[in-house]
């Protein structure tokens, strides 16, 4: 068995817990293969029993891995759906950063990790993803997200109007900063911190929501993942910033875009035991009262 381990920086203080990784999974004849970049920065702080297999990009993976795991925070284990793209890689999140809504999995459960890999003791969890189509071959060979697409304004430009279409009928015109158009997933993320709703990782379902609007009665509309939802932008700049996660490109106003649910999806591994309403309640303290 081999898995894939992938990390954007190391910190000396994440030392003891990265060697406790290398060591339970060397012990239960688990192999790890190391992103390049990552090992040249953890190469003279971490013992390995033998010279680690390494890998440098998406082609190097294939379905011979067990999974990818992530050691960071939720933007690092975003950073792996565009490596697993469509292969069917689990990917595991082990949160060394700082919420870890995704990257659910604590450092202090680094051996029930591998415990779980090597009984096969964890859940798997399918999460939908989001795909753009545009004219312009916006984001290369990865445009989809795990969490959502968003049109936004540049900088201190003036604010934007975005005509948004469901399968070609007309929804409405937003006056704002921005819209985004979340995944499940994407729920608690950006769009919840533009007061859009939660919603439940299976629902089958987008949710558009307006940033900063400058109409009272615009609120977050939810709409089944089965429509096309395409958009036509107008405004005083001549272009806008397109996001997918946490990459941007700046797009013309001329530029057409529609998004839609991608082909494939993403699996997610967790622990035995934990559970979405747990992750709500834990890490963003839904129905938290002081008073009791």
């Amino acid at each position: 068995m081999k898995v894939a381990i992938y990390s954007r920086v190391f910190e000396a203080a994440q030392q003891p817990d990265i060697q406790l990784l290398i060591g339970a999974l060397e012990r239960n004849h688990i192999t790890p293969v190391i992103f390049e970049d990552f090992y040249r920065q953890i190469r003279e702080a971490i013992h390995f029993e033998q010279e680690p297999l390494l890998f440098q990009s998406s082609e190097d993976l294939d379905s011979s891995f067990e999974c990818l795991i992530s050691l960071g925070g939720d933007g690092t284990l975003l950073d792996t759906v565009t490596l697993v793209r469509d292969k069917a890689i689990p990917l595991v999140g082990i949160n060394f950063g700082r919420l870890g809504f995704l990257a659910g999995i604590g450092r202090e459960e680094v051996e029930t990790v591998v415990e779980a890999l090597t009984h096969h003791t964890y859940v798997k969890d399918e999460r939908s993803l989001i795909h753009l189509d545009s004219d312009a071959g916006l984001f290369g060979a990865t445009p989809y997200a795990l969490n959502e697409f968003a049109i936004h304004k540049r900088d201190t430009s003036s604010m934007i109007m975005i005509h948004a279409y469901l399968n070609g009928a007309f929804l409405n015109t937003y006056w704002a900063d921005g819209l985004i158009v979340a995944t499940p997933t994407g729920s608690t993320g950006y769009s919840l911190s533009c007061n859009g709703p939660i919603v439940f990782p299976d629902a089958g379902s987008f949710v558009i929501t307006p940033v900063a609007p400058h109409n009272l009665n615009v609120r977050p509309i939810v709409v089944p993942d089965n429509n096309v939802i395409s958009f036509e932008v107008e405004g005083r700049a001549d272009s806008f910033l397109c996001t997918l996660d946490s990459r941007k490109e700046i797009v013309s106003k001329q530029v057409q875009l529609a998004v839609k649910k991608e082909q494939f999806s993403i699996i997610l591994l967790r622990l035995n035991g934990s559970n979405f309403l747990q992750t709500l309640r834990n890490k963003l303290s839904w129905g938290l009262d002081r008073r009791n």
